[in-house]
């Protein structure tokens, strides 16, 4: 994609040279045409940056701003293009999920929760056995207890292909949601410290098939399952 900037501060060709360079380093950025006699920066990227990105790389001298687009329309289309595999796998899970626990013309909801969390766990877990190593190398980057012993990142795959097939045919209920409910709790601790401190790091949600970075749609995820199976063991 390719957008123009208004950029202010430009006074000589030396300028136009410098914020050509400060903005190439950044990654995703192919090219960049500058002007001073137009203020404006035409810049080519792989994918959307946002424009805080832009002016941290060029710093305070020199002042950017979109003037031909909408940043949140082109950061909302960015986040769909990021997230897409994760988002589809929802609806795909949530839709298969109302189907199934669809009686009498209303929605079974403590069937819903718990089709819906053996669906979850047996989608997540069988991309991350796709490359179980890849998986648990990325996990140790950010889960509390994988960072201390890395074979629990291997171990928890297992664990979340358990707990899908232990909702999936209603084994023992308490005890599978009190699981779910602790391990779940313990994993979110890591990804809480991550996205707070804005870590730039792989989410290792999908395992190490889609490259996904670390954000609040992570603690969201954990978030959810923390309060079906909370919700399941109040409702029981």
């Amino acid at each position: 994609m390719t957008h123009t900037y208004q950029v202010t501060g430009m006074t000589c060709s030396g300028c136009e040279n410098k914020v050509k360079s400060s903005l190439l380093v950044l990654p995703d950025i192919s090219a960049v045409d500058v002007s001073k006699e137009t203020h404006s920066a035409t810049i080519t990227m792989d994918k959307h940056i946002g424009i805080a990105a832009l002016q941290g790389a060029l710093g305070s001298k020199y002042q950017i701003t979109a003037s031909s687009h909408s940043e949140a329309l082109e950061e909302t289309k960015s986040f769909f293009e990021t997230y897409k595999p994760v988002l589809l796998l929802f609806a795909y899970v949530f839709g298969v999920s109302a189907i199934a626990s669809w009686q009498n013309g209303n929605i079974n909801w403590m069937q819903f929760m718990r089709f819906f969390m053996a669906g979850f766990f047996l989608s997540f877990s069988f991309f991350k056995l796709i490359n179980l190593k890849g998986f648990a190398e990325s996990y140790a980057m950010y889960d509390i207890v994988a960072k201390k012993a890395p074979i629990w990142g291997y171990v928890y795959a297992f664990i979340e292909l358990g707990l899908g097939i232990a909702f999936l045919v209603n084994f023992n209920p308490v005890l599978t949601n009190w699981i779910t409910l602790v391990v779940m709790t313990i994993s979110i601790v890591g990804v809480l410290q991550s996205v707070l401190n804005k870590r730039k790091i792989q989410c290792a949600c999908l395992g190490a098939v889609f490259n996904l970075p670390m954000s609040t749609l992570t603690i969201i995820e954990d978030l959810l399952m923390i309060a079906m199976s909370a919700a399941m063991l109040i409702l029981m």
